[in-house]
């Protein structure tokens, strides 16, 4: 009898043992599967690994986010904030807009965990400043991040500032979202190379003015590749009332003066598509308008169909389109109407366009923002370039123009028109004149020329005052300025917030005489830019369209 209690004490025994062994082992195995690692109970198993601890600036999900130190045109010196944790080694200042910029801390040392930085793009010291806020720092320079972190929650804000404009390019540059080609091409190749070649960019060489742009040295160096590279396919097919079909007048002429110089073009336009790094759709956002919309009618499904079905028949025709799904296609267009028009079918294309809204669609790093230029004589686009000197423009600030154009205008009439401050000369429509010869002559001797929007973001305006050498002050929220990937914008022109208007002139005189000489001095270095010659020159705005639609397509190229 004994000896059965004690035969069944060690059968149980055994038991006992085998179902601890097994919860335990069910316990390991939960913890190296469902928690991270640096949890308490990770590291009871994993004595030779410390938990990483950071600290969380953007919210729970945010990634890290690399800063360069802007003591100098040319910082290298980088700091980075981490996530997820309280530990840090460094001292986190509040910029512009509240978002976090990092300095030195001289008591604990620099940050030691170090960042991968793939590409910088830096930016010159610069004496403008996104007005209504306090005084910023430059614009951060693009640094590529690691494409595993999550995107930063910008696109949340109601205004994107400057800043976060950059912010989410340095994103959408770290982490293409663009197809991978199907199959791959000699092209392709090419496109890797000049990425390696722009981000390993030697010195800035003689001929630029490096606080023009964010990174003038990667833009020297990308604009050459695009000389020596670059090979454009231009379909020849489309309706013949719309595509191929330039406009040269008026305020969508960008579109097609941009058409008119590549179609000529023979350095850069190629006859074997198999050789193309970009494809472009030559249509007429404007033709497209005045031969399908109906007046009053509302309706823009017939523009919209038009479109789609030309990519239908291109894709039905050629295998490039299928090859890419229209990464490698590009269209220049600056009616209102095209993010809508082109928002579906042609939503993977590079699409350069004037109404460059944050909230129409707009994609950094994709999308290209074209200027908008009123050109009032194809024959003669350069007539009265240029302005007086600074010390004679004796007029604080001007503007003119159709005050029922939109919500913002009235409010700036409001405020500032009907000849209340003789500093502030702001109109509806001037009376009638030779030539615009009114308007004209007030550009030529403003300091500063409004630039706010109309019913969409916008406005002629920005290039016109470039155009008499007169500060562009913007006034248009949300708004991405043209070639944003390109130039630094806070070096020449004055940003104000809508909110801002009742404030418009404190902002303006507040601005030191230095400063508004130093932004003048610039306007007239980038206006080469924003000009079109009968025969496209070098760094003109022809080139600087296709330069961008060409870059954004290097950093955007996701190889096989």
């Amino acid at each position: 009898m004994g000896f059965k209690l004690l035969k069944a004490f060690h059968v149980e025994t055994r038991r006992l043992l085998w179902l601890t062994g097994l919860v335990f082992i069910t316990v390991v195995l939960f913890q190296c599967i469902e928690l991270p690692k640096g949890n308490s109970l990770w590291s009871m198993f994993s004595p030779g690994e410390v938990s990483e601890q950071k600290v969380n600036f953007f919210g729970k999900n945010s990634t890290s986010y690399l800063v360069s130190n802007m003591s100098s045109p040319s910082a290298v010196n980088s700091k980075i904030v981490s996530e997820d944790g309280n530990n840090f080694s460094g001292r986190v200042d509040e910029g512009r807009n509240n978002v976090p910029f990092i300095s030195e801390n001289p008591e604990l040392g620099n940050t030691t965990k170090s960042a991968p930085l793939v590409l910088s793009h830096d930016v010159a010291p610069n004496f403008s400043m996104e007005f209504g806020t306090s005084a910023p720092p430059a614009p951060p320079p693009l640094v590529h991040v690691s494409a595993k972190n999550p995107r930063l929650t910008v696109f949340e804000k109601e205004v994107l500032s400057l800043s976060d404009m950059s912010e989410a390019l340095i994103q959408n540059f770290a982490s293409p979202s663009t197809m991978i080609p199907r199959w791959s091409s000699k092209a392709d190749e090419e496109l890797v190379l000049a990425k390696q070649l722009i981000e390993s960019a030697p010195p800035l060489k003689d001929g630029l003015y490096a606080a023009l742009y964010r990174n003038a040295s990667m833009f020297q160096r990308s604009y050459e590749l695009m000389e020596q590279m670059l090979k454009v396919y231009i379909y020849k097919e489309g309706d013949t009332r719309i595509f191929h079909r330039p406009p040269l007048l008026g305020i969508y002429a960008s579109e097609g003066w941009f058409m008119k110089h590549m179609e000529a073009n023979r350095h850069f336009v190629t006859k074997k598509p198999k050789e193309a790094h970009l494809f472009y759709l030559p249509f007429s956002s404007l033709q497209l308008e005045e031969t399908l919309y109906v007046p009053k009618s509302h309706d823009r499904k017939p523009l919209i169909q038009h479109l789609e079905d030309y990519a239908d028949m291109i894709s039905a025709k050629y295998p490039f389109w299928n090859r890419t799904e229209g990464t490698d296609h590009f269209l220049v267009a600056c009616h209102d109407w095209v993010p809508s028009e082109t928002k579906r079918q042609m939503a993977n294309c590079i699409r350069a366009i004037c109404n460059s809204d944050v909230k129409e669609g707009f994609k950094f790093g994709k999308d290209v923002s074209l200027p908008e230029t009123n050109v009032r004589k194809s024959q003669n686009s350069l007539r009265d370039v240029g302005g007086k000197p600074p010390s004679k423009r004796k007029t604080l600030a001007f503007y003119a123009g159709n005050t029922l154009h939109g919500y913002l205008r009235p409010i700036l009439l409001q405020y500032w028109g009907n000849n209340t401050d003789p500093d502030m000369q702001i109109h509806g429509t001037l009376p009638r004149s030779k030539d615009n010869r009114n308007y004209i002559n007030y550009m030529k001797r403003s300091k500063y020329c409004i630039c706010p929007r109309g019913y969409e973001v916008n406005s002629p305006r920005v290039v016109e005052a470039i155009f008499f050498e007169c500060v562009p002050v913007i006034i248009s929220d949300n708004f991405v300025p043209p070639f944003f990937e390109t130039l630094n914008w806070e070096s020449f022109a004055v940003f104000v917030a809508e909110k801002d208007v009742p404030n418009l002139k404190n902002i303006l005189v507040s601005i030191p005489k230095k400063t508004f000489l130093q932004m003048h001095m610039r306007v007239k270095k980038v206006q080469q830019h924003f000009l079109w010659h009968p025969k496209p020159l070098k760094y003109d705005l022809f080139h600087m369209i296709l330069h961008s639609i060409w870059y954004n397509r290097v950093f955007q190229f996701r190889p096989r």
